[in-house]
């Protein structure tokens, strides 16, 4: 008897678990599911890999992430009235579209020992862009005002665009902007401000639209391909480049210090965006 009565809970448990997973209700979108998915099961592998308390804290992560993107179904929405599932997209709030279409709003600056000219000229030409922007693959220059771009994603992942010039003043400021469709939208300008020294301030001001909003911004930052750590990144080595001609780096390198590729003659000015 005493079996038999074990046997029955652990079915009436079962059955239970089986219940409740089949009775969640979905409330999160499949871009969000396929990005929880992906990233949970990431975060997981990150976990066990480091093995001590921070990856622990990966693992959890992961595991709430990846139980999300397979169920389809967010407690936290639940806690807030949200639905981003595709059977609610006619009702969703003001709130709730702000959630998924967050826009990242980047603004940086450094200050270069170079002139405006200087400066300008090499980041206009934007096949130069690559030798100090690590999450870029490729810029190719298509027409006068197009260019097409090829970036690395988190988890190994790449994306590709076409963007064109929004406003281009010599030796002052280039604007740019994603083409209409393009699977990553962002525009921006750079700015070349001359100080009363020889020194120039280049300042980037970028708007970035993640992918699944907000939560796609967050699995990026963990994977270190969040946009404000690549903007400041990325202007610390362009004043590497251009102050020394080299972009100091500790990856594969002895002494610390990485060649830059030849830099082309600046006076050739290559069109793009």
């Amino acid at each position: 008897m005493h079996n038999t009565k074990t046997n029955s809970s652990s079915s009436n448990g079962s059955e239970s678990l089986t219940d409740y997973l089949t009775n969640l209700k979905t409330n999160v979108g499949t871009p969000e599911r396929v990005l929880s998915s992906v990233g949970g099961g990431a975060l997981i592998a990150y976990g066990i890999k480091r093995g001590d308390a921070l990856g622990i804290l990966a693992a959890v992560l992961g595991g709430a992430l990846a139980f999300r993107g397979v169920s389809g179904h967010c407690h936290a929405y639940d806690a807030v009235g949200l639905d981003t599932s595709e059977k609610s997209e006619s009702n969703r709030s003001p709130y709730h579209k702000g959630l998924l279409d967050a826009k990242i709003h980047v603004k940086k600056s450094v200050t270069i020992d170079r002139s405006p000219a200087e400066l300008y000229q090499f980041w206009r030409n934007f096949e130069n862009l690559p030798q100090f922007m690590r999450h870029l693959e490729s810029v190719a220059i298509l027409d006068e005002k197009r260019s097409h771009w090829k970036a690395k994603a988190p988890l190994g992942t790449s994306v590709e665009w076409d963007a064109e010039l929004s406003s281009d003043v010599e030796n002052e400021r280039i604007g740019w902007k994603a083409v209409e469709g393009a699977s990553v939208p962002n525009s921006g300008v750079v700015l070349f401000k001359p100080t009363s020294n020889r020194g120039t301030v280049v300042e980037v001001t970028m708007i970035y639209e993640p992918p699944a909003g907000k939560l796609g911004s967050l699995v990026a930052w963990l994977f270190g391909e969040e946009p404000n750590q690549q903007v400041a990144e990325d202007l610390r080595r362009f004043k590497q480049l251009m102050e020394s001609g080299e972009v100091i780096t500790v990856e594969g390198q002895p002494s610390g210090r990485e060649p830059a590729p030849p830099t082309p003659n600046p006076q050739a000015r290559t069109a793009g965006a």
